[in-house]
């Protein structure tokens, strides 16, 4: 199917033209793919990955060949969808539910102290009751019963004569037998003692690391991983979010590229670069981990949809 160029695509279109600027180009300096490029000059938004990058991508485009998004917006309002406005809206409500408590649990916090101090009393009336139950059924034992108790005591007070001691060749025996056990348990402890020295060595590590913000740039937000060891890289979709997400390292080499939604997440191991490029579509559906530790935006996700994030890994000593 053959598109027309709309006014708003053509005028893009011609300021890129006027700067010399190819799509190729336009591609390298925005981050978006060509076939997007070429679908908002001809007024094809439904090839976008979701209809709220829309408005993201043209504001990208018309900032790179010197236009004023704003007045793009303004004079083009009908050709330019509006389901971005609606879809914010929308989650922005839906991460405001999350945060309130469901009446269920507030009715179960409200009666909570009453169940239990039921559960103390019951707890207490039941060893009450188990107490003097122990002391009836003493008191109604029959004499004779205490009388045939002692005799039994009486006649068990025969003394066992005491053993006789091992020759000299069974004490050798067990002797060398005990030397063994104790090297045996000498090498276990040193065993548990250096994997527990491991473990503490990692978890120190892990607590250790720095995650700083350095600055903006522009679109681009820099923070700097030090005092670590390893860099591990893992970028998820929220539970019930979708998002578009680009990842490149340190040598500009693509990793990963495209929507996840649901929980789905791509994670790398990045020890041996020295930087990595993310560019998140939809800053509020998609989290970012580094070596397990969740990375908090800069800037807000609720006023900056699309984030690039690039990450310097310093390795520690």
């Amino acid at each position: 199917m053959v598109f027309a160029l709309t006014e708003l695509g053509s005028r893009l279109r011609m300021a890129r033209e006027e700067k010399g600027i190819s799509l190729e180009q336009l591609q390298s300096m925005t981050k978006i793919q060509k076939k997007y490029l070429i679908g908002i000059e001809e007024g094809n938004y439904d090839i976008m990955p979701g209809k709220f990058y829309a408005r993201a991508f043209i504001k990208q485009y018309a900032e790179a060949v010197g236009l004023s998004p704003e007045e793009l917006f303004e004079e083009y309002r009908s050709e330019i969808p509006a389901a971005y406005e609606e879809d914010l809206t929308e989650q922005l409500s839906r991460v405001q539910s999350r945060s309130s408590m469901p009446a269920s649990a507030n009715k179960l916090l409200k009666y909570l102290p009453k169940i239990i101090a039921t559960v103390v009393v019951v707890a207490t009336l039941f060893l009450i009751w188990n107490f003097f139950t122990k002391s009836i059924n003493t008191a109604d034992q029959p004499e004779g019963n205490k009388e045939d108790q002692a005799v039994d005591i009486e006649e068990s007070d025969d003394i066992t004569p005491p053993e006789q001691p091992a020759n000299k060749e069974d004490k050798e025996k067990g002797s060398g037998k005990d030397n063994k056990e104790d090297g045996q348990n000498k090498e276990d402890k040193e065993d548990k003692k250096d994997k527990k020295d491991k473990e503490d060595k990692d978890n120190n590590s892990s607590e250790t690391q720095s995650i700083t913000a350095e600055g903006v740039s522009g679109s681009v937000t820099t923070y700097k991983l030090s005092k670590a060891e390893k860099f591990e890289l893992k970028v998820s979709a929220t539970t019930t979010g979708e998002t578009w997400v680009s990842i490149r390292d340190g040598s500009n080499q693509t990793l990963f590229q495209g929507m996840l939604k649901n929980g789905e997440s791509q994670s790398f191991d990045l020890t041996e670069q020295t930087q990595a490029y993310i560019v998140a579509g939809r800053a509020l559906d998609t989290e970012i981990y580094v070596n397990g530790e969740k990375l908090e935006y800069e800037n807000s996700p609720e006023q900056h949809v699309k984030q690039d994030i690039q990450i310097q890994f310093e390795k520690g000593e």
